[in-house]
């Protein structure tokens, strides 16, 4: 049997999927169901079926998206010598 290769990014990246569309369905709930909320988890099926899974990882991806973007710019700037205080530089 041929060993299955493991990714590196998606074992990491799907936990902070489920974290966050979980996080979704229990700010909709509070929402709808005000005093009476008594935070009831939902099982991956339903956050699947229900389009928070879906959601999730698009907030998810997006969010790690922009922090390489940001930690990308944040090194070129330090690579041109300016450092944390930029306006000296200039």
């Amino acid at each position: 049997m041929p060993k299955q290769n493991h990714g590196k990014f998606w074992p990491k990246v799907r936990p902070l999927i489920w974290e966050k569309a979980q996080q979704l369905y229990q700010e909709e709930q509070a929402k709808t169901m005000g005093t009476d909320f008594k935070g009831i988890t939902a099982t991956h099926k339903e956050l699947r079926e229900a389009g928070y899974f879906h959601t999730a990882k698009l907030i998810v991806l997006r969010n790690l998206h922009l922090q390489k973007k940001n930690s990308r710019s944040a090194r070129s700037i330090m690579d041109y010598g300016f450092g944390n205080n930029c306006s000296s530089a200039l």
